[in-house]
């Protein structure tokens, strides 16, 4: 540790401070309101994805810059697209972005299972890897059915995360 670094933590003291309540006020707010605080998420993802979008347009002037111009100018197309649509509509991208976490734990859960079956042999506890493999499939085939439960307990989650967290 550099010779002013403690210094430095000890002036920005209310900072670490500030983050640890704002994670408390948030994670009570996304437990008491969570479709609301979904939505919010939704529309906060989509300013950052602005941000990144247009940070690697400028990017692209750049010489200094090691992705190939051509998938950058990609990213930034990809980033802007998705952050106008997550403010413009913030409400469908969090319904979006649930029912790919719901495939994604499907898909998640079958892989699971599979590396359990291949490890048995080689480690104690396998079962416990297939559990966690069958549970992921059941919660996502939960969220695919209801996604407003879906929604509803995934924001209850960040909630409490959140909240843990501050």
């Amino acid at each position: 540790m550099h010779a002013g670094s403690v210094d430095e933590v000890r002036r920005s003291w209310w900072v670490s401070v500030l983050f640890g309540l704002i994670g408390i006020v948030f994670g009570l707010m996304a437990m008491a309101k969570p479709f609301q605080a979904l939505v919010a998420m939704a529309w906060a993802f989509g300013i950052f994805a602005l941000a990144d979008g247009i940070a690697s347009l400028l990017a692209l002037f750049d010489r200094r810059v090691a992705i190939p111009k051509p998938w950058l100018l990609l990213y930034a197309i990809a980033s802007i697209a998705f952050g106008v649509i997550a403010v413009g509509n913030p409400k469908a991208t969090a319904g979006i972005l649930l029912l790919m976490l719901a495939f994604w734990l499907i898909v998640a859960g079958v892989f699971r299972i599979i590396f359990a079956i291949r490890v048995r042999k080689e480690i104690v506890g396998e079962w416990l890897i297939a559990l966690s493999g069958v549970l992921a499939i059941v919660l996502g085939m939960l969220f695919l059915r209801n996604p407003a439960i879906g929604l509803f307990t995934t924001a209850i989650w960040i909630g409490a995360g959140a909240w843990r967290t501050g």
